[in-house]
């Protein structure tokens, strides 16, 4: 049974709970990490429970844990404290996006069970190094996952006169600058793109308003068709003098249901979104329900999660004052992001040993299938980059092998069918 996250304990080596017997790895999502030693009697462990899965039998744990001396504990704890309601700043978020990338890729490698880590391709948006880079990283081949990507990208800049005069800029400018990976092509960047990209609440800007973009993104295609393909991103756009403002969000594109698995993802992220607001969860639902839906099969594209845009603050904190409410966000947005792998990570060891065959491999290719529909008609990063983008950066979200077939119907009442009710009418997991 996996638990809640996060649930900070001290122990003394060599008498860890029952629960830590099997820790096999150490890994933190942007909590600094050591590994785990019994061989000394001096000194205590601070160990944070990331989750807990069932393999081959045995129970593991997968945590965060600092090795610290004696009087040293009260120290760390506190700095760990403060780390979690620092003030807001860019360069935080810069180097927390880095920081995050470099361990889940570090995490899902080991998952991953292969032996092979994660290539990383760096690149320069121009000649000038202080207009922004990007990391693509990707592993491919592996045992669980046959095709993960891992992309960071920061832009700095000033608004070109095409695009102040598309009037105004929001989340949604972001979103699509983000998934196309920051073009370097002011064609993707001008006016007119923008205006298409721009969409809901906005904020006038001039031209040579400087601002800046950062955003890390994850799309894990899984071998097995009973893990899940699972996608995610956080990102943050600021425009000096007007404000900033973030977006992010995680959801499942399933090719078999398994009711735990959605009742276990959703239940993780509604934990998250309530610490901040008691509605963040219901209205980022909706957002992804509605976002991820492919009109022309009239079906979603998987079971869903959370999707939000254009956020500066929660309901009761609107009173708060700006560096106030764009802090308690970036707390939110960080608490999204190291649970990434903490919401993913269990369902794919509760799923990767069941067997399968030809048929179920089928129809995960065809259900990919779907997944490439909507990313090349529908999604508006995709759209939005394909005119001019980085395309190596784009496509890299493409699952690596898919299929379609003319009019499959499933059978009637069997597990494929079943997917597909839930597509058309998705369901409230945190209900049940």
């Amino acid at each position: 049974m996996s638990l809640p996250p996060f649930i900070t304990q001290s122990v003394t080596p060599g008498r860890l709970p029952v629960e830590y017997q099997h820790v096999t790895g150490t890994r933190s999502y942007g909590i600094p990490s050591g590994r785990c030693r019994s061989s000394s009697s001096r000194g205590r462990i601070i160990l944070t429970l990331i989750s807990t899965t069932k393999r081959r039998g045995e129970r593991r744990a997968v945590v965060s844990a600092v090795s610290v001396q004696q009087g040293e504990e009260e120290q760390v704890q506190e700095e760990q404290q403060e780390q979690q309601q620092e003030p807001f700043t860019k360069e935080r978020f810069e180097a927390f996006l880095l920081r995050m990338q470099e361990s889940i890729c570090t995490t899902a490698a080991e998952a991953d069970g292969s032996g092979k880590a994660f290539c990383e391709d760096r690149w320069q948006r121009s000649e000038d190094p202080s207009s922004g880079y990007g990391i693509t990283r990707v592993l491919e081949g592996g045992n669980l996952l046959e095709k993960a990507a891992a992309n960071v990208s920061i832009v700095r800049g000033q608004l070109s006169e095409a695009r102040a005069k598309a009037g105004v800029i929001n989340d949604s400018y972001l979103f699509a600058l983000f998934c196309s990976t920051f073009s370097q092509s002011e064609n993707v960047l001008g006016g007119v793109c923008t205006k298409q990209a721009m969409t809901g609440r906005g904020r006038a800007v001039e031209s040579g308003t400087n601002y800046f973009a950062g955003a890390l993104s994850l799309v894990f295609h899984t071998r097995h068709p009973f893990v899940p393909t699972f996608r995610s991103d956080i990102r943050y756009f600021e425009v000096e003098g007007g404000g900033g403002w973030f977006g992010g969000g995680a959801d499942l594109t399933p090719s078999y249901l398994f009711e735990e698995d959605a009742k276990f993802f959703h239940g993780y992220y509604k934990a998250v979104c309530d610490r901040y607001d008691p509605v963040l969860y219901e209205q980022s639902k909706a957002a992804c329900d509605a976002y991820f839906y492919i009109p022309a099969r009239r079906e979603h594209r998987g079971i869903g999660g959370i999707f939000f845009d254009d956020l500066e603050n929660f309901q009761q904190q609107e009173d708060s004052g700006l560096e106030a409410c764009r802090s308690m966000v970036f707390s939110f947005v960080k608490d999204v992001a190291e649970g990434f792998m903490p919401s993913f990570l269990p369902i794919a060891e509760r799923r990767r040993c069941m067997a399968y065959g030809e048929r179920e491999r089928e129809w995960q290719l065809l259900r990919r299938g779907r997944y490439l529909e909507f990313n090349l008609l529908y999604d508006r990063g995709v759209k939005f980059g394909l005119d001019g983008g980085r395309f190596e950066s784009i496509m890299v979200s493409a699952p690596p092998l898919i299929a379609w077939r003319y009019n499959v119907v499933p059978e009637l009442n069997s597990l494929e069918a079943e997917l597909l009710e839930v597509l058309k009418t998705p369901r409230h997991w945190t209900s049940y």
